[in-house]
């Protein structure tokens, strides 16, 4: 609609707030189960795609700095989705998302059986992948989930390098995830007054932007609680902009014979 009246766009409009999320959430959000469709518990499993392959590095960093990337990835897997693998040293870790009713979870007992159950992957190259990631794990290193420990992994295609584990203690737990979007990170440009700015460079009179809406603070990533912060700065900037505005009005009509305010 602000673009429809002029107003110029601003931002990394092929960029979003993607997330791992449900494989079999609803396409729109349930607010009933709220933001617990989201499983950002990664760094301590492994990825796997549908081709039984991992493809990212899940401990790249800490998940406040990735999960809102990761997302995306996944989206760019066969079939748009992965599933999560951890073992019974780190699953009491796991986020409380995790526990949900409306989760798409696989248990086993073996490798081997968790590879089976596994919906529309490569079994085979799965376990082959499963069994090559832990043998590339450097286990002198110290497990330590509240810092970058620098735990890895050595000689793999995709390395890990934080929080590598080795899945090897059952039972073995698995979900199921895809992209979730949260928002876009195109937006409209604004001024220092959360004004919205048309294609010219002028204020677009009485339309202003916060949050969301506004084009140029995230570009290809996201760090957790910023988009908060975003509409809390932005939202009090615009607020007390249009109210000035407002006010500027009314005072003008009322020494103005004539002006009507629409």
């Amino acid at each position: 609609m602000a673009l429809d009246v002029g107003a110029l766009a601003a931002g990394n409009w092929s960029g979003c707030h993607a997330v791992g999320w449900e494989r079999n959430a609803p396409e729109y959000g349930d607010l009933a189960v709220g933001d617990g469709f989201q499983k950002h518990s990664y760094p301590f499993g492994i990825m796997i795609n549908a081709r039984g392959e991992r493809f990212v590095d899940e401990g790249a960093d800490f998940r406040n700095y990735t999960y809102a990337k990761y997302g995306r990835v996944i989206l760019e897997q066969p079939g748009q989705f992965a599933w999560q693998i951890f073992d019974s040293k780190v699953t009491h870790l796991l986020r409380d998302e995790y526990r949900i009713k409306q989760v798409t979870k696989v248990t086993a007992a073996t490798l081997e059986e968790l590879v089976a159950r596994l919906d529309d992957v490569e079994a085979t190259r799965a376990l082959g992948e499963i069994k090559s990631y832990n043998a590339a794990v450097q286990t002198s290193v110290p497990f330590n989930p509240t810092v970058k420990d620098g735990r890895a992994t050595k000689g793999l295609r995709v390395e890990k390098t934080n929080w590598a584990n080795t899945i090897d203690e059952p039972p073995f737990e698995a979900y199921a995830v895809t992209c979730g979007i949260t928002f876009t990170f195109g937006g409209v440009k604004i001024d220092q007054q959360a004004r919205v700015l048309d294609v010219g460079g002028v204020p677009v009179a009485g339309l202003y932007a916060a949050g969301e809406m506004v084009g140029g603070i995230f570009y290809f990533n996201y760090p957790g609680g910023t988009g908060l912060t975003n509409g809390a700065v932005f939202g009090k900037i615009a607020g007390a902009a249009a109210g000035r505005e407002a006010l500027s009005t009314a005072s003008a009509a009322k020494t103005s014979p004539g002006l009507e305010i629409a």
